[in-house]
C-alpha cells in the first residue's frame, strides 16, 4: 500500500504549523493543507479529505475536540492525530473516544514526533 503524503495541519499558530509541517516533510509528506481553527480544519477536511490530519485542541472559532467529532462524524476512516502542549489523562482518553488515532505533546523533541508519526503511518497504511 502506498504512504500517505496528503496532510491537513489544523493550528492557530503559524510557527507550530510550520514546524509540524518540516516534521511531515522529512517523513515523507508532500501536500500541506493549514486551518487556523477548527472550523476550517472541519471545512477544509471535507473539501480535501487529506490523509493525515494534525489536530491542535486549543484554538479559537472551535475547539479541537469539536473539529475531532465533527470530521469522525464525516469520515469515521479519517486519520486524526491530536497535538498539544497539554496531555492531561482526561484529554487523551476524550481525543481517544472521539475517534483520534494518536495524541501527541507539541513539546515532545522534533526527532520523537518524526518516529512516533513514522511509526502510526506504518501500522496504518502497511
Amino acid at each position: 500500500m502506498k504512504r500517505p503524503n496528503t496532510a491537513l495541519i489544523v493550528d492557530d499558530e503559524p510557527h507550530v504549523r510550520m514546524y509540524l509541517k518540516l516534521i511531515l516533510k522529512k517523513i515523507g509528506f508532500k501536500t500541506f493543507i493549514e486551518a487556523k481553527n477548527g472550523q476550517e480544519g472541519i471545512d477544509l477536511y471535507k473539501l480535501r479529505q487529506p490523509d493525515l490530519v494534525l489536530l491542535d485542541v486549543n484554538m479559537p472559532v472551535k475547539e479541537g475536540m469539536e473539529a475531532l467529532e465533527e470530521i469522525m462524524q464525516f469520515d469515521p476512516t479519517a486519520v486524526v492525530v491530536v497535538t498539544s502542549s497539554v496531555a492531561s489523562r482526561q484529554a487523551v482518553e476524550q481525543s481517544v473516544e472521539l475517534g483520534a488515532s494518536y495524541y501527541i505533546r507539541k513539546d515532545t523533541p522534533k526527532e520523537d514526533i518524526a518516529n512516533q508519526l513514522d511509526t502510526l503511518i506504518d501500522d496504518i497504511w502497511e
